[in-house]
């Protein structure tokens, strides 16, 4: 299973099995563009925000790419002594409770540009962010409007989480599709391939990562975390297993099948354990334990 080659990066394993064009997007970024995202957050260690939660039109519910992935590099970061929240809205807000029930879950509130401004103000002054990290959430793109990789306009069930985003200097954002917070460092180049958005996202960020599945980046970002701090911080493949179960148990759906199964962009669990076992291999190699 897999057959990596022994010396496969964290950016191989992260992209292994892209079946949406992203790594065609690697050579704009530089290659080792995990580490670069986690040297800025150990860089700027301190009150962190982590935001997910991507709403699937055709089920009324958010997906189960995001949510694992926001959880473990939240618990890494905690591990490393640095405060977080999750941020999300109404429709992401169960399943994070669900994942992380001893954190902090702010819901911001999907509204108009005035009220999604005041909120952003107020959790800024009170969490006081040193960083913000953004994993599978929709971004507005460059028309102004929140849309799913259909193009379907999602603004009605989407909270403009990227004002908050916008009031903090230092972020990363983690993407599978182009139409994320993040990418839109991108935008160019992603309007340039058949296969990703012709209006993509318009938020870009200090520290892009991407990925075949954005829960892999998030594993991905956590590892080269690891590998930094010199201590493992990946869950374990049964935690993410977990996860991921639970997540569809409350609802959450597999964004390719549209159902509420326990899979991730029609990666069955096995598969996402795999990718998780390979940056588990690599971090050992590495004499990381």
């Amino acid at each position: 299973m897999g057959g990596e080659a022994s010396d496969a990066t964290i950016e191989d394993i992260v992209l292994r099995r892209d079946g949406r064009s992203m790594s065609a997007l690697r050579p704009y970024l530089p290659a080792d563009f995990c580490t670069r995202a986690a040297q800025s957050l150990l860089d700027h260690a301190g009150p962190t925000l982590i935001t997910t939660g991507f709403y699937i039109l055709s089920c009324g519910v958010v997906e189960t790419d995001g949510p694992p992935g926001a959880v473990a590099i939240g618990e890494a970061l905690v591990k490393l002594g640095m405060p977080i929240a999750y941020v999300t809205d109404v429709h992401g807000a169960g399943v994070m409770r669900g994942l992380a029930p001893d954190a902090e879950v702010i819901e911001f509130p999907i509204a108009g540009a005035t009220e999604s401004g005041q909120f952003a103000e107020e959790v800024r002054r009170r969490f006081q962010p040193t960083q913000m990290v953004a994993i599978e959430r929709c971004s507005m793109t460059t028309e102004g409007v929140y849309r799913n990789m259909r193009s379907l306009d999602i603004g009605d069930y989407t909270a403009n989480v990227d004002t908050l985003f916008h009031l903090v200097a230092d972020t990363v954002g983690i993407g599978d599709g182009g139409n994320e917070i993040g990418m839109g460092n991108l935008a160019d180049e992603i309007r340039a391939i058949p296969a990703l958005p012709d209006d993509p996202a318009a938020t870009g960020c200090a520290h892009l990562v991407i990925a075949s599945v954005s829960n892999w980046g998030g594993y991905g970002l956590v590892a080269a975390l690891s590998r930094l701090a010199g201590r493992n911080l990946l869950p374990a493949l049964e935690t993410e297993v977990s996860w991921v179960t639970r997540s569809a148990e409350m609802g959450a759906v597999d964004g390719y099948l549209a159902k509420p199964v326990a899979s991730v962009d029609g990666f069955a669990l096995d598969d996402n354990t795999e990718t998780l076992r390979l940056l588990h291999e690599l971090l050992e190699r590495s004499g990381v334990r």
